[in-house]
């Protein structure tokens, strides 16, 4: 079986899952026997949006193009969006791309497999809040976070001529939703700011008239993690002049307000939901289990329930473990799950028993980046209980880490080194802020 073409896998989904899985089936099974299937043709780790949409990182160079990471780990890369599962044939349908003429590029596509693995991340959930998708950014993909950033600079240039003829001036961000990425975000849009008064923005004082304000819904932010990562975060945002509202529920959105259950009216000239996550609904139509939110129930062993041929990782996948909670929605848990499903597929295409361990999250804990000088988090979750606390510098240096982790797994560490190196050069020869 090892030598047999049969043997199809096709993941789809380019995220940090996805990609390191099809990376490593790649580099042992083949480009003619592995296909990862995606609809964008850049990839950027996840978790550095909120760089992106600051300005602080310039997508054009941090982005890696999947067709250049297909043909150094063997794979083969399909371009376009999955649109269907026909499970009678094994085959996954990829919809016809169209070109900016309205011209047809590729037509609809099937391609055949024997293994499947969906690793299409999420999507936000806006919990049926009125004019949420229509008055508000999500950070969901490198074009909401590019969209997010032409906006920040189209208000920040009118400020800007605002405040040299004498009026006043000001930007007012808010941002929905005090976990990971609300509170990432914010932390990058002041220091951002800061670094704008050197290019040209000699008018605005950016701890006053970049005004950005917090609004989480429970007591306190990064309500998953500790009390004293989420009092450090508070702490730390505090001394960049962010204005955190906690037991703040959003009822209403407007074009350029919000209210909240109590009535109170929170003004912006942008506005940001990271209020919550979702799998993405055409989940629902494939003719596979789902839970309420979209994602697709999988086994211990990864596999959807009932399809022994297919698995889903990430946050796409709801997988409950044995305390009865699902694995949350982590960069962490993706990477772990896709190592999960390269051992099972490799041991089915070798013909060895599959594994008699069923997969376990097993939790590291978690980092927080406070803009690019310091972090907070906890190390080691699963033997601490996340009591092993760290912030400033050091906890900055492990995030970076993460990121570098990441590159190891899809590059490998030559090429994660030189890359790094690279950027380092860059950085000291451009602006720290993307201006155009």
């Amino acid at each position: 079986m090892e030598n047999s073409d049969n043997e199809r896998v096709v993941i789809v989904g380019g995220g940090a899952g996805g990609l390191e899985l099809a990376c490593k089936l790649g580099r042992k099974l083949g480009k003619a026997r592995v296909f990862l299937i995606e609809r964008d043709l850049n990839h950027i780790w996840k978790p550095t949006l909120h760089e992106v949409a600051a300005g602080t990182l310039d997508m054009n160079q941090e982005g890696l193009s999947y067709s250049m990471l297909a043909y150094e780990n063997n794979f083969t890369f399909v371009y376009g969006s999955f649109s269907a599962v026909d499970h009678a044939a094994r085959e996954v349908v990829v919809s016809a791309s169209d070109a900016m003429d309205g011209r047809v590029v590729y037509p609809e596509r099937r391609v055949r497999f024997s293994k499947l693995c969906i690793a299409v991340g999420s999507t936000s959930n806006y919990y049926n809040t009125p004019g949420a998708a229509e008055n508000t950014i999500s950070l969901n993909a490198t074009s909401d976070a590019e969209r997010f950033r032409v906006a920040m600079m189209n208000q920040m240039i009118r400020a800007e001529q605002s405040k040299a003829e004498g009026g006043p001036g000001v930007v007012e961000v808010v941002i929905i939703g005090g976990g990971a990425t609300g509170v990432e975000l914010a932390a990058e849009l002041r220091e951002a700011s800061g670094i704008y008064a050197n290019y040209g923005f000699e008018h605005l004082v950016p701890d006053v008239d970049l005004k950005i304000t917090l609004l989480e819904g429970s007591s306190r932010i990064l309500a998953p993690l500790s009390e004293r990562i989420s009092n450090g975060a508070t702490d730390l945002l505090g001394k960049r002049h962010v204005q955190v509202v906690t037991n703040c529920r959003v009822s209403q959105i407007e074009t350029s307000h919000l209210q909240d259950s109590e009535g109170q009216r929170f003004n912006f000239d942008i506005c940001v939901w990271a209020a919550g996550i979702k799998a993405p609904a055409f989940l629902s139509s494939l003719g596979l289990p789902v839970n309420k939110l979209g994602q697709l129930e999988v086994t211990d062993r990864l596999n959807v329930k009932g399809h022994d041929h297919v698995y889903a990782i990430g946050d796409c996948a709801s997988c409950i473990q044995p305390d009865g909670k699902p694995v949350p929605p982590r960069a962490q848990a993706a990477h772990q799950q896709a190592d999960y499903v390269y051992d099972a597929i490799v041991r089915a295409v070798n013909g060895r028993e599959p594994s008699t361990k069923p997969y376990r999250y097993q939790d590291h804990g978690s980092l927080v980046s406070i803009g690019t000088q310091t972090s907070v988090g906890s190390l080691m979750g699963a033997l601490t209980g996340g009591t092993l606390f760290v912030d400033g510098l050091f906890a900055r240096w492990l995030y970076i880490s993460l990121h570098l982790m990441h590159h190891k797994a899809i590059l490998g560490l030559g090429r994660t080194v030189g890359l790094a190196i690279a950027r380092a050069l860059v950085k000291r020869s451009t602006a720290l802020v993307k201006l155009h």
